[in-house]
């Protein structure tokens, strides 16, 4: 795990490390390796909170409660690569609403 940073190439939108096509600006992440991402959000303790879809370019984001205080951010690329990011649940007020107002972006669920 890494804190506050992008990985793979990927410009972070300020210091939390989210890639640029998400609309969402986020001051601490943890990012999670693929297999711990992965076991966290498809476990028994994961409640799926929102997830959104970019028409232009095909960017998605979930957001997942996996604790009283804790998400994980599951961005996939328009490749399907899956990135996942370690958020406290106090930090995600003003992600959603970014989400919510971004004009290319849509709630799924």
């Amino acid at each position: 795990m890494s804190t506050q940073s992008a990985r793979d190439g990927a410009s972070g939108r300020g210091e939390g490390g989210l890639p640029d096509a998400v609309p969402v600006s986020l001051d601490r992440t943890t990012r999670l390796s693929w297999e711990l991402g992965d076991r966290v959000t498809t476990g028994a303790d994961a409640t799926l909170a929102g997830e959104w879809r970019c028409h232009a370019t095909l960017w998605a984001v979930a957001v997942f409660d996996v604790t009283d205080h804790t998400a994980v951010l599951r961005v996939r690329t328009p490749v399907g690569r899956e990135l996942f990011y370690g958020v406290a649940d106090a930090d995600l007020v003003a992600a959603r609403d970014a989400l919510a107002d971004a004009p290319d972006w849509e709630r799924l669920d």
